[in-house]
């Protein structure tokens, strides 16, 4: 079935008719756009400098507030009326525009639109939740969708252009106004304080606490106010702070480089902005260029592309100018239109010029960029909890108010006097030293974790890594180093391994047929070498290179002089150079070049296509026996177990003689080449020597295996998902560890079967898959959203434009700091500096360290304050005396508050933890066991002081010693419930911190007791000898009991992670 395309996807232009522009005019007085005050970029950036790659820089001082920080400009949107630009992701703001969406998809197209941005709109008053786009959603085609099936002559004439002109210098304006700028418009930056006070509107913790300072000061009670206050500002401040500098340092990651481009306009060569390319324009590029915007290729020369950050594919793409075949499925895919230069792409190796079909959001990098903006933020798990919690403590508050009144109405007492104990008692129930104590403990992380090489952009981020079930991991450029490196060099009945992970012999160890293949490696190769020392160019050639420096050989070529080459291409799966050697190297690295005027013939291709031309087989310069049909079999089935590791093959071989030449192009080398004709390569060497082969893959970086199975062993499930092909894959998997069989391919998914699956399928599904392949952005989007489904926690790691989107859906996403593109920078919450993967294991622990260290402050401070209540209401239920007075309460709260209950926020990491299961999502921070932890720390509390107050009270009235024991007997309890709420895996003594605070804590409470100006402010009296020891025995006794039920609840955990792991490896 033919498939019929758009007759043209652009409306016709504004300059071509009086009526668009009167259309034009009208539509501006109409609806004003927010690009009318804006000026074009090369206003707020240097011209072009003279060299090709060169970098302009900010030439105003305000261009950054114009410009976000990207690889490509993105102008920020004004704040204030008006509708969407002509490129926004929500709308049109012109009759032009809305004429594109009647012509490209009907009145249905429109209806569905206008309906969808009403939808919008309400979304935000019914607090819609935003879904992922379905699999089978059907978007507009992008240009280049349409283009890919288009000739060159056919684009060109929809276009109006002419290859060797370009556009006229008239016609841009007009074209800039309908299709806007080559950039893409995001959110003006909140000023700080917006900032600052989203900080508190959103945390509903904060707001209890304002709450309870605003009741506190209604009651009178300043000092509780104040408390609260000074609280909530620490916090605010603290957390603010960090998360500003975390920004900084993100900023310091990017580079504000919007890219030059070279085209033609008026029959010249221009160096201009990309942000001002609009459709029709010629680019041309060559060997190094990023491509500045979507474009249908006018000639293509040797051209390979790398497409790994747009589609995740390790190998670069080879482009020509013929247009891709349709299909009875739609459009070919992203990854299969040959004939189709992405923006954003590099070109690894040849030359080309395009003309530009798409700028802005009509190009796959927009489409990819808009799927971004539209996915919202989520809440971690933490936040989550707090939440919750904030909830119940509201409650509870609530309860104790009312408990209170109900008694004081029974006990027919005055119920305002009952009232406004019970709202005191309510605002001091409230852990105010929470939020202080996790947003320390979250910007203690973010600091160690910076000093481990990773940037975490938002505090909860930090405790979210810890609640991690799932890593969805990007392959390329993540899991590996986005680099062909060969691993292994093959001749005949001998290979050797050139991975730096293991020795490589010294040149003058290897075999005279290793050599030998090193030495054609080199030769048969058009990599560049960079000043540096790097190589630019296809990455086959890059690898081939680079490993003459792993056996410190010299790049044969110098001394090389090529006369002849046949080019690389997919119907001959091979390329070949022939030359002449000079004299001096008639001997080379000790393998000597016989007849060293004569020319020489080097192959590289496919083993299949070199093999077939091969009549015999090197072993050294004096002995090439013939290939007998015994030995031809052994060196297939050598390369063809090698490829299903995984690995690429590329066999060598040589001969005598040149190709015949025939006048064709000539390289980017100053060197004429003759290239060879058509016909003559299909009568190509049949006596070639078979040299050998040498097989490359992108090799894992390296920790990562270790990390991995380090991860998994915690219970978290690790899994990888690219754009390579499907063996390639699992071979990557095996090879870093993942759950994965020898020969199990029901643990690999392919994108073409997620296409087939509903939600609920794939949602059942992907629990026991390890490995996808042949994604796109689209499929890592619903794999994310599945795992959620499911329950899980996922964080996503990854580096390219492909990745930003699933980054953003993620609970977690983490982007690479060096390799990872600025759009995967700002869609994640933790950037990883050094690419390092490894990284994220300690950011785990530190994660789940962090949980656990909040559940002990939770524990300790709740076990005071339920402590504290009780005593104060049995005694107002039994009509007794109050065992403690105002002041002696203000310092407890400050002890349930202050230093010994900020130091459990900072044990050392549990080594332990690793082997905890990851909690629930929905699991509630106060969880069963906590709850019996706070109880048996409250009873302690309660029943010690209880046998004080009654032991102590001898008579009806309450003297100053008997509630001066009943204050320190208090106090003391409360210390040891702050040493015994440490970690449980935390010595006594690991934990300086608190050991210091409640040493501090213990003499400031003999200072209460036995100094003078001390016991006129709190009412208390100095304590005999006795007093003190029998208090100490009491301390003691509590202590011990503690450490009993420390004991039990390690016994308790230890069962759980033995099961847990049993579970997982069952």
């Amino acid at each position: 079935m033919k498939r019929v395309y758009p007759e043209n996807p652009y409306p016709p232009t504004a300059t071509t008719s009086a009526a668009a522009l009167s259309r034009q005019a009208v539509s501006s007085r109409a609806y004003p756009t927010n690009r009318s005050s804006s000026p074009p970029a090369s206003t707020y950036f240097t011209p072009y400098d003279g060299t090709h790659h060169g970098e302009p820089q900010p030439s105003t001082p305000d261009a950054n507030a114009h410009f976000a920080y990207s690889t490509t400009l993105r102008r920020h949107r004004p704040d204030g009326p008006g509708l969407p630009t002509p490129n926004s992701a929500t709308g049109f703001s012109k009759f032009e525009e809305l004429r594109t969406v009647v012509e490209m998809e009907g009145p249905s197209g429109l209806w569905q639109r206008t309906v969808g941005i009403a939808k919008g709109w309400f979304s935000k008053d019914e607090d819609y939740e935003k879904l992922a786009t379905p699999l089978n959603a059907d978007h507009r085609e992008t240009p280049s969708a349409i283009f890919a099936h288009r000739t060159v002559e056919d684009t060109l004439a929809r276009l109006r252009v002419s290859p060797s002109s370009g556009l006229s210098s008239a016609s841009i304006a007009g074209l800039l106004e309908r299709h806007g700028y080559n950039e893409f418009s995001v959110s003006t930056p909140e000023p700080l304080l917006i900032k600052f006070a989203k900080t508190i509107y959103e945390n509903p913790l904060i707001i209890l606490l304002c709450g309870s300072a605003t009741v506190s000061v209604i009651m009178g009670n300043l000092d509780d106010a104040m408390s609260i206050t000074i609280a909530v500002l620490i916090v605010l401040t603290v957390g603010f702070v960090q998360e500003q500098r975390s920004e900084k340092s993100l900023e310091a990651l990017n580079k504000l480089v919007p890219h030059h481009c070279h085209l033609i306009r008026d029959g010249q060569q221009l160096h201009v902005l990309a942000n001002e390319l609009v459709p029709g324009d010629i680019v041309t590029f060559t060997t190094g260029d990023r491509i500045p915007a979507d474009l249908r290729l006018v000639t293509a020369s040797d051209l390979e592309i790398d497409e790994s950050s747009l589609t995740g594919e390790t190998n670069a793409r080879r482009k020509d100018t013929e247009p891709c075949q349709t299909t009875g499925y739609g459009p070919a895919a992203v990854a299969e239109r040959t004939c189709i230069a992405y923006m954003g792409t590099l070109v690894r190796s040849g030359r080309g010029s395009g003309v530009v079909i798409g700028t802005g959001t009509q190009t796959e990098f927009g489409v990819i960029f808009s799927m971004m903006q539209e996915v919202e933020e989520k809440r971690t798990p933490l936040q989550l909890s707090m939440d919750e919690l904030a909830k119940k403590l509201s409650i509870i508050s609530f309860g104790v108010i009312g408990v209170i009144v109900i008694i004081g109405v029974l006990q027919q007492r005055s119920w305002l006097d009952m009232f406004t104990i019970g709202v005191s008692l309510a605002v001091a129930a409230i852990p105010e030293g929470l939020p202080i104590v996790t947003t320390v403990t979250l910007a203690l992380g973010v600091v160690r974790m910076s000093k481990r090489k990773a940037i975490v952009k938002k505090l909860h981020s930090v405790e979210g890594l810890g609640s991690v079930s799932v890593i969805c991991s990007d392959k390329t450029g993540t899991l590996t180093r986005n680099e062909q490196t060969v691993m292994e060099i093959y001749a005949v009945d001998e290979a050797v391994r050139s991975d730096t992970s293991s020795p490589v012999p010294p040149p003058h160890h290897i075999s005279p047929a290793i050599r030998k293949a090193l030495i054609v490696g080199g030769l048969c190769n058009d990599a560049i070498r960079k000043e540096d020392g790097t190589h630019v160019g296809h990455s086959t050639d890059v690898a081939l290179q680079t490993v003459l420096s792993v056996f410190g050989m010299p790049d044969p070529r110098q001394e090389f002089t090529r006369r002849s080459e046949v080019p690389f291409s997919s119907d001959r799966k091979y390329m070949s150079v022939s030359g002449v050697h000079s004299a001096a190297s008639t001997v080379m690295n000790g393998s000597a070049v016989k007849d060293g005027g004569r020319e020489v013939y080097y192959m590289k291709g496919s083993i299949d296509a070199v093999l077939e031309r091969c009549r015999f087989y090197h072993v050294s310069d004096e002995s090439t026996p013939a290939l007998d049909a015994n030995t031809r079999s052994v060196i297939l089935s050598k390369a063809q177990t090698t490829a299903a590791r995984g690995l690429r093959v590329i066999a060598i071989a040589y001969g005598f003689s040149p190709v015949e030449p025939s006048s064709g192009p000539s390289t980017r080398s100053s060197t004429p080449i003759q290239f060879a004709s058509e016909k003559e390569k299909d009568k190509s060497k049949s006596n070639l020597v078979f040299v050998g082969f040498q097989a490359m893959l992108d090799p894992p970086r390296k920790g990562v295996a270790d990390a991995i199975g380090l991860l998994q062993t915690a219970g978290i499930q690790v899994v990888m998902i690219t754009g390579d092909a499907e063996e390639t894959a699992l071979s990557i998997a095996r090879t870093l560890g993942l759950r994965v069989g020898a020969r199990d391919k029901a643990a690999c998914l392919t994108g073409q079967a997620i296409d087939g699956m509903s939600k609920t399928q794939l949602m059942e599904r992907v629990g026991n898959v390890s490995v996808f392949a042949r994604t796109t952005p689209k499929h890592k989007m619903a794999i994310v959203e599945a795992y959620q489904a499911r329950g899980a926690v996922v964080a996503m790691t990854g580096d390219g434009v492909n990745d930003a989107p699933a980054l953003k859906m993620a609970d977690i996403g983490v982007s690479m700091g060096l390799s990872g593109t600025d759009v995967a920078k700002e869609a994640a919450d933790v950037i990883l500096v050094d690419d390092n993967f490894s990284t994220i294991l300690p950011a785990v622990e530190e994660g789940k360290s962090i949980f656990y260290n909040i559940q002990n402050f939770l524990s300790f401070q709740l076990s005071t304050a339920v402590a504290a209540l009780s005593l104060i209401t049995m005694s107002t239920f039994f009509g007794l005396s109050n065992p403690l007075n105002a002041m002696q309460i203000l310092f407890i709260n400050i002890l349930m508050d202050g230093p010994p209950s900020q130091s459990l926020g900072v044990d050392p990491v549990d080594q332990e933890v690793m082997r905890r299961p990851p909690r629930k999502k929905d699991a509630p921070i106060i969880s069963k066991q906590l709850s019996y932890r706070i109880l048996f720390s409250a009873a302690m509390i309660v029943i010690g002081t209880m046998y004080i107050y009654l032991y102590a009270l001898s008579d009806d009235n309450m003297s100053r010693r008997e509630q001066t024991m009943t204050f320190t007997c208090f106090v003391f309890l409360d210390l040891v419930s702050a040493l015994q709420n440490r970690g449980l895996g935390c010595g006594i003594t690991q934990n300086s911190m608190l050991i210091t605070t409640v040493s501090i804590s213990f003499l400031v409470q003999l200072t209460l007791i036995y100094v003078s100006v001390m016991q006129s402010i709190f009412q208390t009296e100095a304590l005999s000898t006795g007093d003190i020891s029998r208090l100490l025995f009491i301390a003691g006794l509590s202590f011990a009991l503690h450490e009993g039920r420390r004991r039990y609840e390690r016994s308790l955990v230890a069962d759980q992670t033995y099961t847990a792991v049993t579970e997982e490896l069952a």
